[in-house]
């Protein structure tokens, strides 16, 4: 029996080793919208006069989070992979502060998905920053490594 996606957020979002090293959290999903934290910490700013988080984990961020919403659009983890990504800048995000990115996926066709993205500390209406993305789902179908390569006794 498949584990419901809802379920696999948590560990999803924090599970791998940058995003464990990030501190990514999974803080909530409303309707089809993801929500991660990244609590404020030194290490994190790119600017030690400023005090402003690195403008990397902004978008590590923002990228993260649209790969958690097309797998709860497909309803189900499966292999993705980020096809392209934008990153709009509005502002520097306030020192101190945690950052929270939401995104949602808009679009979801048989091998691609359609993500926008948001990064702010507290007002999703006044962000850092604004993303919009694609992301490649792995559909497979038999068509694996090597399936486009020929073999002695077999089509080419």
């Amino acid at each position: 029996m498949a584990v419901p996606i809802e379920s696999l957020l948590p560990q999803l979002a924090s599970g791998a080793a940058h995003t464990h090293a990030l501190g990514f959290q999974y803080e909530a999903l409303d309707g089809e919208s993801v929500t991660l934290r990244a609590p404020y910490r030194d290490e994190l700013v790119g600017d030690p006069v400023a005090g402003v988080l690195a403008g990397g984990l902004v978008t590590t961020m923002l990228d993260h989070v649209g790969g958690l919403a097309v797998w709860v659009a497909l309803g189900e983890f499966r292999p993705i992979a980020t096809l392209d990504l934008r990153v709009d800048y509005m502002r520097a995000a306030e020192p101190g502060r945690d950052l929270l990115a939401r995104s949602r996926c808009y679009r979801l066709t048989h091998s691609i998905g359609f993500v926008r993205a948001f990064a702010y500390e507290s007002d999703p209406d006044d962000p850092v920053a604004a993303a919009q993305a694609a992301y490649i789902i792995n559909s497979d179908g038999e068509r694996g490594v090597g399936a486009n390569v020929s073999r002695p006794g077999g089509p080419t």
